[in-house]
């Protein structure tokens, strides 16, 4: 039978302009019949100086660095774009620097040390010959002072002609000496003498003061340039002190001011991720580091300044900035970062040294999700253990050393002796 068809003729139409009356059908609410979009979707322009722009360039940064397909590409993007930053200085003799440092890294200090290398009664009883050990680091520090004593020192160099050859001259006795009952500082290990550690990271924001940019907001940026006597460096990474969700005793300070009044000063030049090896080197994780704090942290002028409780904050200060510093560059190693944060903690030790008198250190990086917006919903926190600095010997007469402390002796061959579990 036939269809009955009729033009139905439309107001205000041109010519040709009709429509059939069984032409038109309704849209089909099948999302799988419905035709692909013809246009791409609408975004932000990229150089926009509105808001969305402005995350829409952060965005495609982010992809940028997530699809980089290797590490060595991913730490180029990242540290591509240059802009003033703080430039954070490890040793320094400011006054409460630790509590800023701990507001820059996002860590928490504990005192003490974690239970698995603190010295127990067990370990002094060991099959170890700590007379042999004691003669050793009594060897190492009369010889050094013998030729300490046969030429005086230039002016802030005297931590170059002691402190610093005997720290030199023991680390590597030590290590072959210990290294029959640790594998790890055997040939799996590196050595590495004044050693180049660099980290770059962000933390926080401000808003641009003056300029052409006055205004708008900028994430602070930092960068650590540390220079260890020297560290020891291993190809497995040493067991963590507690879970990667554990928060530690005690809060994180925060700090309102500008790291300007600590002070801290603003330079641009390359952004710089490094833990002393490059990316191929198989000794990829770090094992101990070893300072030493520089000849102007006088602890008789504090105590003449009645300032006592700022002794052992420079100290603090090293351990967090170096130590901070050295895992996070040995996390961006294995490809974390801010946007990617680790799965695993890091773990590293330190040694501080300032004269006669040291101090040990731990830290566990849990985080390196500091920005803004990664920092949002992110509860994990970096733990810092630490110890009180303490002489290990009380002075040096003739060919003898007086006083010398085996609490000390005994807690450094425990550091040397902390092993990966693998081991």
């Amino acid at each position: 039978m036939a269809v009955f068809r009729r033009w139905r003729w439309l107001p205000r139409a041109r010519l040709g302009q009709f429509m059939h009356s069984e032409a038109s059908a309704a849209p089909s609410d099948d999302p799988v019949a419905s035709p692909a979009s013809l246009y791409p979707p609408v975004v932000a322009s990229l150089t926009a100086k509105s808001k969305i722009a402005k995350v829409r360039r952060r965005e495609e940064y982010y992809k940028s660095i997530h699809n980089a397909a290797t590490v060595e590409e991913k730490l180029a993007i990242y540290g591509k774009r240059q802009r003033r930053k703080y430039v954070v200085y490890p040793q320094t003799w400011a006054i409460n620097a630790d509590r800023w440092y701990q507001h820059f890294t996002k860590t928490v200090f504990v005192p003490g040390l974690p239970a698995s290398v603190s010295v127990s009664e067990e370990d002094k009883k060991d099959s170890l010959d700590w007379a042999e050990l004691r003669s050793l680091v009594c060897e190492v520090l009369l010889q050094e002072h013998y030729y300490q004593r046969k030429k005086r020192p230039k002016l802030f160099r005297i931590s170059d002609q002691g402190p610093a050859a005997f720290m030199t001259q023991l680390v590597p006795q030590l290590a072959a000496h210990l290294a029959s009952l640790n594998p790890a500082l055997g040939s799996p290990s590196f050595i590495d003498f004044q050693p180049d550690v660099h980290f770059y990271w962000l933390r926080g924001e401000t808003v641009v003061p003056r300029g052409h940019r006055r205004g708008r907001i900028d994430p602070l940026r930092f960068q650590i340039d540390d220079k260890p006597r020297c560290q020891i460096r291993m190809r497995k990474q040493l067991l963590e002190f507690e879970p990667l969700d554990y928060l530690g005793p005690g809060d994180i300070p925060v700090i309102q001011h500008l790291p300007d009044k600590l002070p801290l000063f603003k330079r641009q030049y390359e952004n710089k991720i490094f833990i002393g090896s490059q990316i191929s080197d198989p000794c990829c994780y770090g094992h101990t580091q070893f300072h030493l704090l520089p000849d102007r942290v006088k602890r008789e002028r504090l105590i003449r300044l009645n300032l006592t409780d700022q002794i052992d904050v420079p100290y603090r200060a090293n351990a967090i900035g170096s130590l901070f510093a050295w895992t996070g560059a040995q996390a961006m190693y294995q490809g974390f970062w801010s946007e990617d944060d680790v799965t695993r903690p890091f773990v590293s030790q330190a040694v501080i040294f300032e004269g006669r008198y040291c101090a040990f250190f731990c830290y566990q990086l849990n985080t390196l999700a500091l920005t803004v917006e990664a920092d949002q919903n992110n509860p994990r926190r970096n733990i810092c253990w630490g110890t009180e600095s303490k002489p290990l010997y009380e002075s040096i007469e003739k060919h003898d050393v007086k006083g010398f402390n085996d609490e000390v002796l005994a807690q450094l061959v425990k550091f040397l002796l902390n092993k990966p579990k693998e081991l």
